[in-house]
């Protein structure tokens, strides 16, 4: 008979797809991030968007309590992986200016709360799109240069891990919150334009020297507690289909993008699978809340709604699956990262 502990086991040694055979890979030197809220470790404190959480009760659980625009009570799933690969515990965002390149050499994040692939949907909240976040590395890279010398610089770029995650803000903040890009397309001929997006940007990381590079897909969107409270408490079924659809579609596009980069370790990471057991199964993992988020009432704060002075917010987040209405807490970002490091990103070790 399967136990609990059993489930969560199997779960965790699963191998996702892994589209080279794990080799003799050289240590990695560097984590090099590119994204949305899911991986952006405080880009957007220094734009002006209202996309924030550089205050309160954000980040009370980071070290020394600071709110560093992550949108989590803690770490993210990234700087869990960067620690896991012997680098720095956290990654310092690129346009933070406490930052030195020093800090840069081992771990940069590029990553935008509330952007996506599509242009149109970082223009929503004005935040960086994903082409300033390529061009913010291709800066990076000449500042590493200078700072490491041309042939070091060189060998970090391409034994980099680059991971990308977005995608979420792109159906749930711009197609289905705005009728410009649903009138345009259906939702199967928007997940094809993202994931050419998509496809696209590997190509160009891949023009500019990356070699190793892995890509997530959507978690089950529908089960965030906003979408909940927007479909009487359950899970939006349309909208996690959209995103088991999408994640197909990225999936096999990475797939094929390895046969055309043989000199690439391409990998495509599944979230949706392990987010959806945590979230089906939340005792299991010793969750008691996987409904609603910890912050205020958790059903529909985020951001600057969620604050310090509400007096709902929650007193032990390593009780919710959820952080906010949108976000995971620092407990289930460590799972994901343990999830990651135990399938796809062992490659690279």
């Amino acid at each position: 008979m399967e136990t609990p502990w059993m489930h969560c086991l199997l779960l965790l040694v699963q191998p996702l797809l892994l589209l080279h055979a794990p080799g003799v890979a050289a240590k990695v030197p560097a984590l090099v991030v590119f994204g949305d809220s899911s991986v952006d470790t405080g880009n957007n404190d220094y734009l002006p968007t209202v996309a924030r959480s550089n205050f309160e009760p954000y980040g009370r659980d980071f070290n020394g309590g600071v709110a560093t625009g992550r949108f989590s009570n803690g770490r993210l799933a990234t700087d869990f992986i960067s620690q896991d690969f012997g680098l720095p515990d956290t990654v310092p965002a690129y346009l933070d200016p406490s930052f030195e390149m020093k800090d840069f050499a081992t771990g940069v994040c590029f990553a935008s709360a509330a952007t996506g692939y599509d242009n149109v949907t970082s223009d929503v909240l004005s935040v960086l799109p994903l082409w300033k976040q390529l061009d913010y590395f291709k800066n990076y890279q000449e500042r590493l240069k200078s700072f490491q010398g041309e042939a070091t610089a060189q060998q970090t770029i391409s034994q980099s891990l680059y991971i990308i995650s977005m995608g979420t803000n792109d159906f749930l903040e711009n197609y289905y919150a705005f009728s410009g890009r649903s009138s345009e397309y259906t939702v199967d001929k928007y997940e094809d334009y993202l994931v050419g997006i998509a496809r696209g940007f590997v190509d160009d990381l891949y023009l500019l020297g990356a070699r190793k590079v892995n890509i997530a897909g959507l978690p089950p969107m529908g089960c965030l507690p906003l979408e909940r409270v927007e479909n009487l408490d359950s899970c939006n079924k349309e909208h996690n289909q959209v995103a088991s659809d999408f994640n197909a579609k990225l999936q096999n596009m990475m797939a094929e993008l390895s046969q055309e980069l043989p000199d690439v370790k391409l990998a495509y990471s599944n979230l949706y699978d392990p987010f959806m057991d945590v979230v089906t199964n939340p005792t299991s993992y010793g969750f008691e809340n996987a409904v609603s988020g910890c912050c205020a009432t958790g059903l529909f704060e985020m951001g600057y709604m969620c604050s310090r002075r509400s007096p709902f917010t929650c007193t032990d987040a390593n009780k919710y699956v959820f952080w906010d209405a949108f976000h995971p807490t620092e407990r289930m970002y460590r799972i994901i990262a343990d999830r990651l490091m135990n399938t796809t990103l062992y490659v690279y070790k």
